[in-house]
C-alpha cells in the first residue's frame, strides 16, 4: 500500500514538472506584443523615406548654387565686353580733340585780345602781337627736350627718352599796339645754350611780328619739383608767379616756329599730342570677354549638350 502511494506521487510529481517544461518552451502571447520582424521591416522602410528625402535635398541645393555661380560668373565676360565698348567711345573723343587742338594750332592767327579775361576761351588758339623782347628777366623752364611728333611717337610707352635735354626761355614781351607786357616762350635752348650770352645773334632789341598759341596756367604734377623763382629754375608753367616775377600780365603765348629768330630759341615748342592708348585697352578687355565667354559656355552649356 504504501508502494502504490509512492508511485501515485512520483507520477504526480512528473505531470507538474512536465507542465512547466511546457509553459517555459512555449510562452503566452500578450495581446499588443508585435513580431520583431515587423518592426525591424518598418525601421528599414522609414531609414529608407530619409536617405531618399536627404539626396533629394542635397540635389536640389546643388543644383540652387550651380544656377547662381552661373549666373554670377556670367557678369565676367558682361562687364569686360562694357568696358571694350566704353574705350571704342572714349578713343573716338580722343582722337576727335586731337583733331581740333591740331586744326587750332594750325588756324588763321587772330589779333591778341585786349582783355586778358578772353584768352580763357582761347587756348591753343593762334594769336598776332607786335613789340619787342625784354631780354633782361629771361625765364628758364627746365628740364626740357625739343618737340618732336615723329620722336615721340616713336618713344611712346618708353621709360626714358633719346632727346636731348636743355629749356624753354620764357621771355616778357612788351606789345606796342595793346599797351601791355605778356610772356612769350620763344622756344627751345640746349644746355650749352642757356645762358643768354651764348646765343646773342638772337637777342634782337627792335620791334618784331610774332605769331603764338595762347597758353593757359599749368597746374603742377605728382613729382614734378616745386618753382624756385629766386634761383629762375621753373618746372611748369605758373602764370600768376611768372607775372609777378617779371611784371607781366598773365597772358602766355608759345611762339611758332615760322617766328623763330636766327640765332635765338627755336619755337613750335607747343605739344598737342595728347595720351592716346585706348585701342591696346579695347583690345585687351576684348579679348577677357572672348576668353570668359567661352570659359563660361564650356562649363555651363556645352556640359548639358554632352
Amino acid at each position: 500500500m504504501s508502494g502504490f502511494k509512492c508511485m501515485l506521487m512520483l507520477c504526480s510529481h512528473s505531470r507538474r514538472i512536465i507542465r512547466i517544461n511546457a509553459q517555459t518552451v512555449n510562452p503566452k502571447r500578450h495581446l499588443f506584443d508585435k513580431p520583431r520582424q515587423s518592426l525591424f521591416k518598418c525601421e528599414n522602410v522609414k531609414l529608407v523615406n530619409v536617405g531618399r528625402q536627404s539626396s533629394s535635398t542635397a540635389a536640389q541645393a546643388e543644383k540652387g548654387e550651380d544656377s547662381l555661380l552661373k549666373w554670377l560668373l556670367l557678369l565676367i565676360p558682361v562687364t569686360t565686353f562694357g568696358l571694350g565698348t566704353w574705350q571704342v567711345k572714349r578713343r573716338q573723343w580722343k582722337l576727335k580733340l586731337i583733331q581740333e587742338l591740331q586744326n587750332l594750332t594750325t588756324a588763321d592767327p587772330i589779333p591778341l585780345p585786349r582783355d586778358p579775361g578772353e584768352l580763357k576761351d582761347l587756348e591753343y588758339r593762334r594769336v598776332k602781337v607786335r613789340g619787342r623782347f625784354d631780354h633782361s628777366q629771361e625765364l628758364y623752364i627746365l628740364p626740357r627736350a625739343p618737340v618732336d611728333p615723329e620722336r615721340e611717337a616713336r618713344e611712346a610707352g618708353r621709360l626714358s627718352s633719346s632727346g636731348e635735354s636743355g629749356a624753354n626761355v620764357i621771355t616778357p614781351f612788351y606789345c606796342t599796339d595793346l599797351g601791355i607786357t605778356i610772356l612769350v616762350n620763344r622756344g627751345y635752348v640746349p644746355k650749352n645754350k642757356i645762358r643768354p650770352e651764348t646765343r646773342m645773334k638772337g637777342q634782337v632789341t627792335e620791334e618784331v611780328d610774332l605769331v603764338g598759341v595762347v597758353r593757359l596756367t599749368e597746374q603742377r604734377k605728382p613729382f614734378v619739383p616745386q618753382n624756385n623763382a629766386e634761383s629762375n629754375r621753373w618746372h611748369y608753367r605758373d602764370l600768376e608767379a611768372m607775372a609777378k616775377t617779371t611784371g607781366a600780365e598773365e597772358v602766355f603765348i608759345d611762339a611758332v616756329l615760322e617766328s623763330t629768330i636766327p640765332g635765338g630759341p627755336v619755337g613750335g615748342q607747343t605739344r598737342v599730342t595728347l595720351r592716346n592708348e585706348h585701342m591696346q585697352y579695347i583690345v585687351t578687355w576684348y579679348g577677357l570677354c572672348a576668353a570668359t565667354s567661352y570659359m563660361w559656355y564650356a562649363k555651363f552649356i556645352k556640359r548639358l549638350a554632352v
